[in-house]
């Protein structure tokens, strides 16, 4: 089947993702749909009890609309207002090889081009030191958050990762579980948040700048 949509769409690896629900994305973006899953109701796409439209050997056709149209579509779709276009064909091998043949060109130069931009960016990992993971970072930042003064308490890192937000700055009085900073990993943002309530002592992170698990991002005295 070939059903022309309009969630994200990303490419890692030999993988084409297409995410559940409305979001960001992931991997590398190439494109978005309108909703691939909805348990909301029943509608012509919907049918059968079965909440999800893609079934396997499913192709995605792509169009170019205005991201008014985007959200007019994403808004109609769930409530059966928008029908899909779906096409139903039988995949051949050898067409399928004579496309890859009749496109060689563009395929090779486009796998060079991502295959440079991986490199690059397992580059940008390494000078960020998110390649590796050493225990020892962790047991040293460990170590460094016993020397704090008596009664301070330091909110570590959960997870290697870098800083996005800085939430909170000394001097500033926080309650119990106040999110104080936000850490970008594997793409999720995770947030470091107050353990007690007290005062912010010190801030021991950068935004922009990596951290290792156990790391202290804040310092809290009571």
């Amino acid at each position: 089947r070939t059903w022309t949509p309009e969630n994200a769409v990303g490419i890692g690896g030999a993988y084409l993702c297409v995410y559940g629900m409305e979001g960001p994305g992931g991997y590398q973006f190439i494109g978005r749909t309108i909703q691939m899953w909805n348990r909301w109701r029943q509608t012509a796409d919907f049918t059968g009890g079965k909440p999800w439209l893609l079934r396997f050997f499913d192709q995605i056709r792509f169009h170019e609309v205005s991201a008014k149209e985007l959200l007019r579509l994403r808004e109609d779709f769930p409530r059966g207002r928008y029908k899909l276009k779906v096409e139903h064909e039988t995949f051949r091998m050898r067409d399928y090889q004579a496309f890859l043949k009749a496109n060689a060109g563009s395929i090779d130069a486009f796998k060079s081009r991502q295959q440079a931009s991986f490199e690059a960016e397992r580059r940008r990992w390494e000078e960020s030191g998110q390649l590796n993971f050493s225990a020892e970072s962790e047991a040293s930042a460990e170590t460094d958050a016993e020397a704090l003064p008596a009664g301070h308490v330091a909110v570590p890192a959960q997870v290697p990762g870098n800083v996005w937000k800085i939430l909170v700055q000394p001097g500033q009085r926080v309650e119990h579980g106040q999110p104080l900073v936000i850490l970008e990993s594997m793409k999720m943002e995770i947030t470091a948040s107050a353990t007690s309530a007290g005062e912010v002592a010190r801030v021991r992170c950068e935004e922009g700048r990596p951290v290792q698990a156990g790391e202290p991002l804040v310092v809290l005295k009571p």
